[in-house]
């Protein structure tokens, strides 16, 4: 897939239609707003925070600090399924949704990368989807091995890590 295509496979199709689990890997995370049905667009965050309250488990992996409406939105209430930590030096984007489908590719969960943003203000991005198991479990493998901070002992990035594997700080 290429530049908007992204929005409609990874956003609608993908992360919202996910029933067990969600693991997502991005240097970047924004609150993208996800247009609705002629109602203000609801943010990621709430997509988030509403498949939390259905059970599905979701792990975010990202590299930054996320930006400050995602911080503000998450301080109002972290969902109870929603786990999210920090690798300053994650560059990696994919998204994995009830361990089946895999989205690999350059786009970062902001509206720019993801397309949700009109044509002349997203990003050109490419990527695959695919529910190849061998790929999935690949990722997967990596994405658990990152997320368990297997990395972190022999990573050599203390200097702007000095915590592995940081959990947000959400106080307000």
């Amino acid at each position: 897939m290429v530049d908007a295509e992204h929005f409609q496979t990874v956003v609608l199709d993908g992360i919202c239609r996910a029933k067990v689990s969600i693991d997502i890997m991005t240097a970047d995370f924004k609150a993208m707003l996800v247009p609705g049905a002629g109602r203000r667009a609801p943010s990621i965050v709430d997509h988030f925070r509403r498949l939390a309250e259905k059970g599905v488990e979701i792990r975010l992996l990202h590299a930054g600090v996320p930006s400050s409406a995602a911080l503000q939105e998450l301080r109002r209430e972290l969902p109870r399924n929603l786990t999210i930590r920090r690798c300053p030096r994650l560059h990696s984007k994919a998204v994995l949704i009830d361990s089946a489908w895999l989205y690999l590719g350059s786009a970062n969960l902001t509206g720019a990368g993801l397309g949700a943003k009109g044509d002349t203000r997203r990003n050109f991005e490419m990527g695959i989807a695919t529910e190849s198991t061998d790929l999935i479990d690949r990722v997967m493998t990596e994405f658990n091995a990152l997320w368990e901070g297997h990395h972190c002992k022999g990573c050599g990035r203390r200097d702007v890590c000095p915590v592995p594997l940081e959990e947000p700080r959400l106080v307000a």
